[in-house]
């Protein structure tokens, strides 16, 4: 039996891992879905959404994340958008028209476009691919192409099994 000690060669191979979960935001997003106010479900009528907005308790909006849109089916005119920006303009964090699953998304992408990409400059780099969160595949893109021009090599997946992506001539 060996006495030797357990090398940790993936810690000495001057492998940075990055992982996507890590731009996931942990706060969560509220939603305002137009096809609640809905005339029949089909169109939307002025003076109710006029209403709505006037007499909504907009206090649980207060400092959150919004995600706008309708999931029904129907053509909303853009003056409802607005009506609803104007209101939560200065109670919301962020407002954002889509769904939340958009939004998150786009949250994502926003985080990978503001690393700072200093530290993986002509280094190594894993793109950690597995983890709990399922995360869109723009996301991959995005860090993709932001890490791309600066990095030494670029590889998908983990450090015992990865997909070279990119590595510089």
């Amino acid at each position: 039996m060996s006495t030797e000690p357990i090398e940790n060669k993936v810690a000495k191979s001057g492998l940075i891992t990055l992982e996507i979960s890590s731009f996931v935001p942990k706060d969560s997003i509220l939603e305002i879905d137009i096809k609640d106010h809905l005339w029949e479900g089909i169109a939307l009528r002025e003076k109710d959404f006029r209403d709505f907005i006037k007499n909504n308790d907009w206090q649980k909006y207060q400092s959150a994340c919004v995600a706008v849109h309708c999931s029904a089916d129907a053509i909303i005119p853009n003056w409802a958008y607005m009506l609803l920006a104007s209101e939560l303009a200065e109670k919301t964090r962020e407002i954002f028209f889509g769904t939340p699953e958009e939004f998150q998304k786009h949250r994502i992408i926003q985080a990978i476009k503001a690393l700072d990409t200093r530290e993986f400059e002509d280094e190594r780099v894993i793109v950690k691919g597995c983890g709990n969160e399922l995360i869109d595949y723009a996301a991959y893109g995005y860090v993709t192409a932001v890490l791309r021009p600066i990095v030494k090599s670029l590889m998908f997946g983990e450090p015992c099994s990865t997909v070279p992506i990119y590595k510089k001539r």
